[in-house]
């Protein structure tokens, strides 16, 4: 059968809809969590698709069966010669982690896939095309999107972010991207009246050729150079969305951060941005405890014109933020400002912001123990975000750190954890090095652990001996365990997530032990 190179560029979600795809040939490389999902999409679309993964059969059962009955044709498995998957095909579609530039595809699949993209950039018909899922999704979305990146804080500012313009009932919210479910998955359901906020990390945004209606920076400070290599190729992918941005939508972004700030000079679009100090001509800023505004006019989508603000500007006072640290309230007035741009008023933004508890994983309260407070911050595994937890919490401080090192200067951690903590107990194969470092910087008391769960115990230990020493000079204080890596999980757990539900398995197995002795006591 002859190639029918699908044409990205005239795909649209009507032409989907009526047909396009159908009959069309599709391979879908990778079967993870967007690889299903756009098996799926395409399966539904009409198109003979065909996945390719190198993994076998066996260790894919939960995502052969997520397939259902669709005609999908498998081929897994490491014996599969990847380019023989799509020797016919007209499209090929990948998960972003599936990149021909980058160390996270395995070395075949990523020369392969070089080839079929310098074929196709030689000859447009000659080869399949090539399209990632977030790309797929924000060519193909018929509404207004919001896009959110940064090194640290993306995931609780798109969640908070999605919360407030869910406050306006008149435009249904989706939440997704590098965060729940893949979007494509929710593309059939989206009208023009919907709002999406999509996460995009540094896997994601160099596979976009289309940007959203708004860029949110949170930060951009130094991650993943184990695959990009430089500080400055890991900054030029991060630039890469406030590059794409709709010129008739908006930037918002950080004015306390130098990199982000700067993307202001680029002047795809209007911006907003948003401080800890008094707000900009056009932004966000803090005054007198307040959060205010001034200067930011509504999108064309939203009506256009002056957005409502209180009186002199004011939003909403800080205090009454339910999330911690001085961070969250960077990555709240991000927030605020998109709900702006979108029309929302200023009460309803603040009872959805003061409604907000946080995001799993991210300074997430496990349980208050006897007056000791366990704080899940598995997510945080660079330095810039462990010192904004340290920062988030009052003394007693114990802190669990460690796991696999991720190749960042770590040396300015080292002071703050010396500053903001009593303790530290460390686990994994950072631990060492991080044990040396915390007592080099002054952190007298440091301990090493072999497991999680015994971390979790001694870290309860050395709370409680802090508590009673105290006695009556600190009554009602609470001390707090704060979980947060300054690594990464894979040496000991298959990732964050799972280091995080382990650290409430600990808590909850501490909490049940302590239950029974009571019982029996």
């Amino acid at each position: 059968m002859a190639r029918r190179v699908v044409d990205l560029d005239r795909l649209s979600a009507t032409g989907v809809r009526e047909g396009v795809l159908e009959g069309r040939s599709v391979t879908v490389l990778g079967l993870a969590r967007s690889g299903v999902a756009l098996a799926r999409f395409f399966a539904d679309a009409g198109a003979r698709v065909t996945v390719y993964d190198g993994r076998p059969a066996s260790e894919l059962t939960e995502a052969i069966d997520s397939l259902g009955d669709r005609a999908v044709a498998l081929r897994l498995g490491p014996e599969i010669d990847p380019a023989t998957t799509w020797a016919q095909a007209d499209l090929l579609a990948t998960s972003p982690s599936i990149n021909p530039d980058f160390p996270t595809a395995e070395p075949r699949l990523r020369v392969a896939l070089r080839a079929v993209v310098d074929a196709h950039r030689a000859d447009p018909l000659g080869a399949p095309a090539l399209v990632s899922e977030p790309d797929l999704v924000l060519r193909l979305c018929p509404c207004p999107t919001i896009g959110v990146t940064g090194t640290k804080g993306k995931t609780t500012t798109s969640s908070l972010t999605a919360a407030l313009l869910a406050s306006d009932p008149a435009h249904p919210v989706i939440l997704g991207g590098n965060i729940g479910v893949p979007l494509v998955e929710r593309l059939p359901e989206l009208t023009p009246g919907h709002r999406v906020v999509i996460e995009l990390s540094e896997l994601q945004l160099p596979t976009l050729s289309r940007g959203t209606t708004v860029g949110l920076y949170t930060n951009v400070t130094s991650d993943h150079l184990d695959r990009h290599g430089s500080l400055e190729a890991y900054r030029r992918v991060k630039r890469r969305l406030a590059e794409l941005v709709d010129p008739h939508g908006a930037l918002v972004l950080n004015a306390d951060d130098p990199v982000v700030a700067g993307y202001a000079q680029l002047r795809t679009a209007p911006v907003v941005t948003y401080r800890r100090g008094l707000p900009e001509s056009v932004g966000i800023g803090l005054e007198d405890g307040w959060m205010v505004t001034r200067g930011v006019q509504r999108l064309a989508v939203a009506g256009g014109g002056a957005a409502g603000v209180g009186s002199s500007g004011r939003i909403m006072p800080v205090d009454e933020l339910a999330i911690p640290g001085d961070h969250n309230v960077s990555n709240a007035m991000a927030a605020v400002a998109t709900a702006l741009l979108f029309g929302l008023a200023p009460d309803a933004i603040r009872s959805a912001a003061r409604a907000f508890t946080g995001v799993e994983h991210r300074l997430e309260q496990v349980a208050v123990v006897d007056g000791v407070r366990f704080i899940n911050d598995s997510q945080a595994t660079q330095p810039d975000a462990v010192m904004a937890a340290l920062r988030s919490f009052p003394r007693p401080l114990i802190l669990i750190a460690g796991g696999r090192d991720k190749g960042i200067d770590m040396s300015g951690l080292g002071p703050v954890a010396a500053e903001r903590a009593d303790a530290a107990v460390l686990i994994g194969e950072s631990g060492p090095t991080l044990a040396a470092m915390f007592r080099a910087s002054g952190l007298a008391r440091v301990e090493m652990a072999g497991t999680l769960a015994e971390a979790v115990t001694r870290a309860d230990e050395i709370a409680r001996e802090l508590q009673a020493r105290a006695g009556a000079s600190n009554p009602g204080r609470f001390a707090t365990v704060l979980m947060s890596p300054a690594a990464a999980s894979f040496d000991m757990f298959v990732d964050y997530a799972a280091r995080g539900r382990a650290f409430r398995e600990a808590v909850s197995a501490l909490t049940e032990r302590k239950r029974g002795a009571e019982a029996h006591g």
